[in-house]
């Protein structure tokens, strides 16, 4: 069963729309718990400006401090765990809610983009059963509007199949990225040509 997506408001939205905020929030869902100090060093930034913005997004709802890690001088931060829908935010009439939510969304690519080329440029140097492990591809499809939301679900439901489980010692972290869209013309209209795959 897929977990039930949090629906995030357009206050909260508002709060994770700044790209320090995101990436934060993007690295603790790709590399789990971490200290403000550490995220400063991984993210180029000062730990004052890390906890600030840990702070804001805690505020917020998106991350919370583990209990079972640090001590009294470090605190561990882990993003609240399950799926976040930020669709009935972007789409509402507030003013700022369409510029925030694009921002967030379109940093959420930035950081998916960056974890692949990440990911990409370190192959010659990882072992060769992940590398040959890796999954990369994409199809283009003739599909209807529900069509499409129906796929995306069935997509996730895979996701959230593989979740819960007892984790083998030679795991490792493995980000799954899906992006379904329609494809547009040059003119900035839909385009209902031929499907084909690579």
């Amino acid at each position: 069963m897929v977990e039930q997506a949090r629906r995030i408001g357009v206050e909260a939205l508002k709060a994770l729309a700044h790209p320090l905020r995101v990436r934060i929030f993007s690295e603790l869902s790709s590399h789990g718990p971490a200290t403000a100090s550490s995220l400063a060093v991984r993210l180029g930034e000062s730990s004052g400006s890390t906890s600030y913005h840990l702070r804001q997004l805690e505020k917020h709802g998106y991350v919370r401090e583990d209990p079972d890690r640090g001590n009294g001088r470090d605190r561990w931060w882990e993003r609240v765990p399950g799926p976040i829908e930020l669709a009935d935010a972007t789409f509402a009439t507030d003013p700022g809610a369409r510029e925030a939510g694009d921002l967030v969304e379109r940093e959420f690519i930035d950081n998916e983009n960056r974890r692949f080329a990440d990911y990409w440029a370190s192959r010659p140097g990882l072992p060769d059963e992940w590398v040959r492990a890796t999954q990369t591809g994409s199809t283009a499809l003739r599909l209807t509007a529900s069509e499409l939301e129906q796929l995306g679900q069935e997509v996730w439901a895979v996701f959230e199949r593989w979740r819960p489980r007892a984790v083998d010692p030679r795991a490792q972290r493995v980000d799954l990225q899906f992006r379904g869209f329609p494809v547009v013309r040059e003119d900035g209209g839909l385009d209902p040509g031929e499907a084909g795959s690579r």
